[in-house]
Parts: C-alpha cells; structure tokens; sequence
C-alpha cells in the first residue's frame, strides 16, 4: 500500500492509519508521525510549493523509503496552504516487518521533507508574516542518512 500525496483539504490521520493498518496484516510494525502547527504565539502557518517538483520529489522519496527499508507500506501525506494552531501538516507512516526499519522510515522521511526545498514555509506572529528557513539542524539529520 502506498499513498503519496499532497493535500488542501483536512487531515484524517486516523483514517490513513487505519487504511495502512488494514493494507498491510502481515507487517509486524507500523510507526508514524504527525506534524502539527505549533501554539504559543503562531496566529496561522502557511505552506506553498513548486507544483512540477513537489510530488514527483515526494515519490522518489518514498521509492528510496520503501527500498532502504523494505517497506509494506508507506503514507506520506503533505498539506499546503494556511493552517490554525494544532492543525495537522503532514503525516508519514510505515508499515514493515519489523518495527525498526518503520521507526527508520519514518524519521528517514521527515528528516528528507524537513530539509528539501519542496515546501516554503511562513508563519504569522504578531500580526506579521515571516519566513521559516530550515535550521541547520535540519540539514544535519538529513545528512545522517547519507551512505
């Protein structure tokens, strides 16, 4: 089961869960993260991309996902446009045999969609918008997966 997408309209992340879940019964793990706007002080958060690299991007990604870590099944869902504190932005989940390699996946995923220049990011503070650039952080747990 794979679904890779991006999305404008609300988040079911149970649903996709449960879609994965029902999908793959013979996986022994399945691990995931959901990405929410943070509170205190956010007024709202805004997500664009570059339509032709976005999601062509985001199923590379997946493909060397589900290799590295012989994946049974990969969700990989991005929201763009604004968002209200506590709502949810993106969930990656994997489905695999053993629940390290979908541990991995999932940070291996968002370690990559936090770092690549896919998505821009501006938040609301104070009645202003600012830019968000990733922090070096970012680029050196993405680096962590190079071989």
């Amino acid at each position: 089961m794979r679904d890779i997408r991006l999305e404008t309209a609300a988040l079911d992340t149970n649903a996709a869960l449960d879609a994965l879940a029902a999908a793959t019964p013979d996986s022994g793990g399945i691990a995931s993260f959901i990405g929410k706007v943070r509170a205190g002080g956010v007024e709202a958060l805004e997500l664009t991309h570059y339509q032709p690299l976005t999601l062509p991007a985001m199923e590379e990604l997946a493909d060397a996902a589900t290799a590295r870590f012989d994946l049974q099944g990969l969700v990989m869902v991005h929201r763009i446009g604004e968002f209200a504190p506590a709502e949810p932005i993106v969930l990656v989940a994997a489905a695999a045999r053993h629940r390290r390699s979908a541990i991995e996946a999932v940070d291996f995923c968002m370690d990559h969609l936090k770092s690549a220049a896919w998505f821009w990011k501006r938040e609301k503070r104070g009645g202003s918008w600012h830019w968000i650039e990733p922090r070096e952080a970012d680029y050196s747990d993405r680096a962590r997966w190079e071989e």
